[in-house]
């Protein structure tokens, strides 16, 4: 167990590196011991911390199939990335949780109430105070800590900057308050009950268990409150392709566009109702498609297409893994276009009708395609709208994608990423 003062030393000395390295590799570890070092001077320089202080990690995210489908109790698949969000915290022995982030202004939640605010609906405060509500629930005293944090997840990305953020945070609650007892689906839970209920965001599980869980996993959210999850042994490295996760420069978390989200919930939803249930996955897709002129009808064109794509892309998530575990990363690939595809079509999920001229992920996409030249794969990544697009690129392609993408969005707007097999993690305390 560590002071803050004996981390920054360890860290200094390069005792940590075998813990680093552990998590991070190739640039990725000079880069993570950087910001460990900084994090952690940080934490001694502002706060002072006279107890024990430990170094965290909550990754991004990828969603690698099933888009929107969690939220309907359907199947993805999904997995925790690279870039992640790394924190130095320890106790304060207070009531208040203080954070800095880099980039952004100080944070401080008061612990003495943790009732959801309207006054910070799509706010970080909220996202805390609802991981501190969702732990206090099941009946654990959280005590408040001084954190530290620096990112390399890119925020309204569609990486999952808020899972990833709410993965962190759980994980250092757990950590201090309850003794390493949650576990990786727990904390999962706790971070969409934080974004749903404090946050304001209607989604699904996937976003958190991918932080939360690590390495490339298969869940099927059939009883969310037992989601059922499938490790996937493929060896990503292996297969001649890059994952690319290209930022198309809108921005993903823009507040106007949570209402674009949450309406495929609804729309989702009001297609289940007619049924009498509450979620698609509880609807037989037969009883669904003898239905649909009078669906038309009751729920709109738009609704029912969303449920069509629903159908279609839970198919294809169990599909898409089934391939990967038999090695068939061709197969895999045609999948992931045809999830594109839909998402596009029938889910609509690739630019606001509440601002039209901002088209950026079609526009990201079409040349994609063009550049691709039927290899390879490309889609809309994550909850869409605006932020990123993923692309599985043939490594010899992999310079003129970068290159062409580039051209288009700026320098520094083309991911090549890693996924990593750790979720959500104490590096060192």
């Amino acid at each position: 167990m560590y002071s803050c003062n004996q981390l920054l030393q360890a860290l200094e000395s390069g005792r940590c590196d075998a813990a680093l390295a552990a998590v991070y590799t190739g640039a990725g570890l000079d880069g993570a011991r950087a910001r460990a070092l900084r994090v952690a001077r940080a934490l001694a320089e502002g706060f002072a911390p006279k107890g024990p202080a430990a170094l965290f990690s909550g990754p991004g995210r990828t969603e690698l199939g099933g888009n929107h489908t969690d939220h309907q109790h359907g199947h993805v698949l999904c997995a925790s990335v690279d870039m992640d969000m790394l924190a130095c915290a320890a106790p304060n022995g207070t009531n208040v949780i203080r954070i800095e982030s880099e980039g952004y202004p100080p944070l401080e939640v008061d612990l003495t109430d943790l009732a959801p605010r309207k006054e910070e609906e799509n706010s970080s405060a909220a996202l805390v105070r609802g991981v501190a509500a969702g732990i206090a629930q099941r009946g654990h005293a959280v005590g408040g800590f001084d954190a530290c944090v620096a990112s390399t997840v890119l925020s309204g990305s569609g990486l999952s900057s808020s899972a990833a953020y709410e993965i962190l945070i759980g994980s250092i609650i757990g950590h201090f308050s309850c003794g390493g007892a949650l576990d990786a689906v727990e904390l999962a839970k706790i971070g969409q009950y934080a974004e749903n209920v404090h946050f304001g965001k209607l989604s699904g599980l996937m976003d958190q268990m991918g932080s939360s869980v690590g390495g490339a996993v298969a869940i099927d959210f059939g009883d969310p409150a037992d989601p059922v999850v499938r490790p996937i042994s493929y060896d990503f490295a292996a297969s001649g392709h890059a994952l690319c996760i290209v930022d198309t420069g809108s921005d993903h978390s823009a507040k106007h566009l949570t209402e674009d989200y949450s309406n495929i919930t609804r729309e989702m939803r009001s297609v289940a109702a007619h049924f009498g249930r509450q979620f698609l996955r509880e609807v037989p897709e037969a009883d669904f498609r003898a239905a649909v002129p009078a669906l038309r009808r009751e729920c709109g064109d738009r609704a029912v297409l969303r449920a069509l794509h629903f159908y279609d892309d839970d198919r294809r998530a169990v599909q898409e893994a089934d391939a990967l575990e038999r090695g068939d990363f061709q197969g895999f690939l045609a999948l992931v276009d045809a999830s594109g595809m839909s998402s596009a079509l029938h889910l609509q999920n690739t630019w606001s009708t509440a601002d039209p001229r901002q088209q950026a992920i079609p526009m990201v996409l079409a040349l994609g395609r063009e550049l691709l030249g039927g290899t390879g794969a490309i889609r809309v990544h994550g909850g869409g709208f605006a932020g990123t697009v993923q692309a599985f690129v043939p490594c010899g392609k992999l310079e003129a994608f970068k290159t062409g993408m580039e051209a288009l969005l700026g320098p520094g707007m083309c991911h090549v990423l890693r996924i990593r097999p750790q979720g959500g993690t104490v590096i060192v305390a």
